[in-house]
């Protein structure tokens, strides 16, 4: 399975709202990452409405984690960023055109590996992917100053 970079840059933006534990500008985020600013406009606008972001313009404006990295689940936030869920065609009602489907029996063993990968990822939590010394390894990269 693959992420689309919409996710990745998705949890970037949330690991680094969480290591920076206070208000950073869209233009710290891009320049730490090396993304280009206007993929996370849109990253930042989806996750602020989510309420994963708070967003706040004009002067002393930035961007905020709108809740406690321990209350926010990786596997919800990758279920919400991912826009195509389906894996294999047959999984899409509307577009299947599988001659086997509903014989076959791949669609229930790719659905439970599916469901395995998010099952695992809702074990963990923002809280879970900067604490300790792999979090301060990961804020000396992204924020030196620091």
């Amino acid at each position: 399975m693959r992420l689309s970079l919409f996710s990745d840059y998705s949890l970037r933006v949330l690991m680094f709202a969480a290591l920076k534990g206070e208000t950073f500008s869209l233009s710290e985020a891009a320049e730490a990452y090396d993304i280009s600013r206007h993929h996370l406009v849109k990253v930042v606008n989806f996750l602020a409405k989510l309420g994963y972001l708070e967003t706040r313009r004009g002067r002393g404006g930035g961007i905020v984690l709108g809740m406690p990295p321990e209350d926010i689940r990786i596997g919800m936030v990758v279920r919400r960023t991912e826009d195509t869920p389906f894996i294999v065609e047959c999984f899409d009602k509307k577009h299947n055109t599988c001659a086997i489907n509903g014989s076959c029996r791949l669609k229930g063993a790719l659905a439970q590996a599916v469901n395995a990968f998010y099952e695992a990822l809702d074990r963990h939590t923002l809280r879970d992917l900067v604490s300790g010394s792999a979090g301060r390894d990961i804020k000396e990269r992204l924020l030196p100053q620091q």
